[in-house]
């Protein structure tokens, strides 16, 4: 399933199927049914109940196709599909990505990278959706974008193994975790990336279950998808998410050691190899400007596209 979360003109947030050219409001159908009157109306409340929400989404998905409660996507606006995510984890987990970093300062990548998955935090209530445009703080010169895939957590879980955590994991969706590199290149001098991540980071069109991508998964947290970044056009990066050195699994397993994960916790995977301007080189590409329009293409996962304002 494709989950949405989309706006109409009676609601701000509703959770939604995008099947062909219709979006499904699951709620609206269900209730009108008679299926289940409480079903969610949002994306967090169908991921704390991820099997059973799912599983009455396919038992009756043939009635839900046809009704009042189907719209046209062209009137509906698509929002993040976690417009508040319940946190916000951002790994740090290409090799080619941080070799390729490394090498432009001189170094190399410190053997402690090998041996845990590492992340920061970063802000849950910036979230942006597909077509929204973005404001970088007004004083940033160096914008940059990042192509990541993001996981979303299903299932409450505490020191979860690496051979479980693929059972705690509901879907993946495209990120686009934009970078002011004025700020970072100071504040990581001192503690990591923080202010220069938190205004804004994209996510989606949608969230993709991980059923649907059955055919491109290589090993547990591990998927073949092919992965292009344009900016007016013109492609800059293009990379694979099965060249990601910690898997998915090996991501929530840590991410979960003596800590609680939650359902609708999303999971970045940080940048993939040539997936950003910093790598690639300004001084060929140069920053983004207002105006740019930045499309992130993941295989099976759709396009995330947004404009500089």
């Amino acid at each position: 399933m494709k989950l949405v979360t989309f706006a109409n003109e009676h609601d701000p947030e509703r959770l939604g199927v995008l099947e062909g050219k219709r979006v499904i409001d699951l709620s609206a159908g269900m209730k009108r049914l008679g299926l289940d009157r409480n079903f969610p109306s949002t994306l967090l409340g169908f991921l704390e109940g991820f099997e059973r929400n799912r599983r009455l989404v396919r038992e009756n998905w043939s009635r839900l196709t046809a009704g009042e409660w189907v719209f046209d996507p062209a009137h509906v606006r698509l929002r993040p599909p976690l417009p508040f995510p319940r946190g916000f984890r951002d790994f740090y987990a290409f090799e080619r990505h941080v070799r390729a970093i490394h090498e432009k300062s001189g170094k190399a990548i410190v053997p402690e990278w090998y041996e845990i998955p590492v992340f920061y935090f970063s802000n849950h209530n910036a979230m942006k959706g597909a077509e929204e445009r973005i404001e970088f703080p007004p004083e940033c010169r160096s914008r940059d974008f990042e192509l990541e895939v993001a996981a979303v957590v299903c299932r409450e879980g505490k020191n979860i193994a690496v051979e479980e955590a693929e059972n705690y994991l509901g879907g993946l969706m495209i990120l686009n975790d934009w970078t002011d590199r004025d700020i970072q290149a100071k504040e990581v001098k001192v503690i990591g990336p923080a202010k220069s991540k938190d205004f804004a980071t994209s996510l989606g069109p949608w969230l993709v279950t991980l059923d649907e991508l059955a055919g491109k998964r290589t090993e547990p947290g591990k998927y073949d998808l092919a992965m292009v970044a344009r900016v007016n056009g013109r492609q800059y990066s293009r990379g694979n998410l099965r060249d990601i050195y910690w898997s998915f699994c090996q991501m929530l397993a840590f991410a979960s050691r003596g800590t609680t994960v939650y359902p609708g916790e999303v999971l970045g995977s940080g940048t993939v190899g040539t997936g950003c301007i910093l790598e690639l080189g300004a001084e060929k590409y140069g920053w983004l400007e207002s105006g740019d329009i930045v499309e992130l293409e993941v295989e099976g996962l759709g396009v995330l596209k947004n404009t500089i304002a």
